[in-house]
């Protein structure tokens, strides 16, 4: 007791009816519960002094509403999907650089589809939806944020209409939607890094490369989870197996095989689709495809055509006539070349030589002359010279297959001649 004010060691113990105008004054400058206990510790003192702060800072509506805000919870971690494509996650990126993109993400597989839309309207969300259904059919849920595009009565109709679950995540809170938020994230870095070509060159590449590359959850690419194969992409033929053989060529199937096969220098009757003649005359160059060729035309063109567009055709009467002139010319340059050159070291006189005169042919006759022959007196034909045969065979003459001709039904009470 110190000049009638009861105290607490050097704390002065306030009563009751005075409590409340002591608190107010310990919090007028609003401080903290922490800082309005330490300054109340300085001066004052009652039984049950820190919880009448707190309680008074509690009630503090003016503190209460610029405090901050709480810890933040766990993450609560979506259910697995039980299917490809029976989940997927939605949700907008942009504008960026002044485009926005939709992207959608399967939550079984991750598979990434990203869609540049015009606006951020539910009618542009639908169209995306309807191009993806029809490729993978319909999903179970769809998860996506508050956005306007997501909760309008024309979007919750089209899902209502394909029997489609709508769930939305809490507003103003991204993590809800992780998995959308996410491949948001990467699919905006991955397009930022991707500078070369358009926005839909950029799109596409990188969507190409996120769905042949194998996720660290599970292991396996997004195709082989959703398509259950893996996508075919240059790294592939780095393998020798995998290599195509580029000179491999189609060959005759099995015997009971009916198709039609042509081999270069055939001649051939060629399709023509110009107002001039039906066919053409051709010859075959070479083969590009099983059952399709290069044709030559005589006046030098190339044209490629299908078996179905080529008959066979046989020598003209003028080209027989041009082939028989071309032998018999290479055969008289044969001739005019004579018989082989005999060696200068060879003496016609020698054992092994052989002369002219043992190779000369006698062309007179002892019966028709009524004399006996006599050889000098024999006129002695010129040597006849040895020809060569040509090693290279000739054209092949093609005729025109045998075929059983019948008379019409419709002649049938007729009588019919040939002319």
């Amino acid at each position: 007791m110190h000049k009638g004010c009861l105290l607490w060691g050097d704390r002065v113990i306030i009563p009751a009816p005075l409590r409340n105008r002591v608190l107010e004054t310990l919090h007028m400058g609003h401080p903290g519960m922490v800082r309005v206990k330490s300054l109340a510790r300085c001066y004052v003192w009652w039984p049950g002094m820190d919880q009448n702060i707190e309680q008074w800072v509690r009630t503090c509506k003016a503190c209460q509403e610029v405090r901050p805000e709480v810890a933040r919870a766990p993450v609560h971690w979506w259910e697995q999907s039980r299917s490809p494509w029976s989940r997927l996650h939605l949700d907008f990126a942009g504008p960026f650089q002044g485009k926005v993109f939709l992207v959608i993400v399967d939550a079984y597989s991750k598979w990434l589809e990203v869609a540049m839309v015009p606006s951020m309207a539910s009618a542009a969300v639908i169209k995306v939806l309807r191009q993806l259904f029809a490729t993978h059919g319909l999903p179970e849920t769809i998860v996506s944020d508050n956005g306007a595009a997501f909760v309008s009565q024309e979007f919750r109709a089209f899902l209502a209409d394909n029997f489609i679950r709508g769930v939305t995540s809490a507003p103003f809170h991204p993590s809800s939607n992780g998995q959308a938020e996410c491949m948001v994230r990467t699919a905006k870095e991955s397009i930022v890094r991707l500078m070369e070509g358009n926005w839909s060159a950029r799109t596409a590449r990188m969507l190409f490369l996120q769905h042949a590359t194998p996720c660290t959850a599970t292991g396996k690419s997004p195709a082989e989870l959703l398509l259950g194969r893996r996508l075919v992409t240059v790294l592939d033929y780095v393998h020798p197996y995998k290599m195509p053989n580029r000179n491999s060529r189609a060959t005759p199937q099995a015997e009971t095989d009916t198709t039609r096969y042509l081999a270069p220098e055939d001649l051939v009757w060629v399709r023509n689709y110009s107002r001039d003649s039906r066919w053409v005359a051709g010859v075959v160059t070479q083969t590009s495809g099983p059952v399709s060729y290069y044709v030559t035309l005589e006046n030098g063109q190339v044209w490629k055509r299908h078996i179905d567009q080529l008959r066979r055709r046989a020598l003209s009467r003028e080209e027989s006539d041009n082939s028989s002139l071309a032998n018999d010319a290479e055969l008289q340059d044969q001739s005019e070349n004579g018989p082989e050159v005999q060696s200068p070291g060879a003496s016609a006189n020698e054992p092994g030589s052989t002369s002219p005169q043992d190779d000369e042919v006698q062309v007179g006759d002892p019966e028709m002359s009524g004399t006996p022959s006599v050889p000098d007196e024999t006129p002695i034909a010129a040597p006849l010279p040895q020809v060569t045969p040509n090693p290279e065979p000739a054209t092949p003459v093609v005729r025109r297959s045998s075929r059983s001709c019948r008379t019409p039904q419709y002649l049938r009470d007729y009588v019919c001649c040939a002319h």
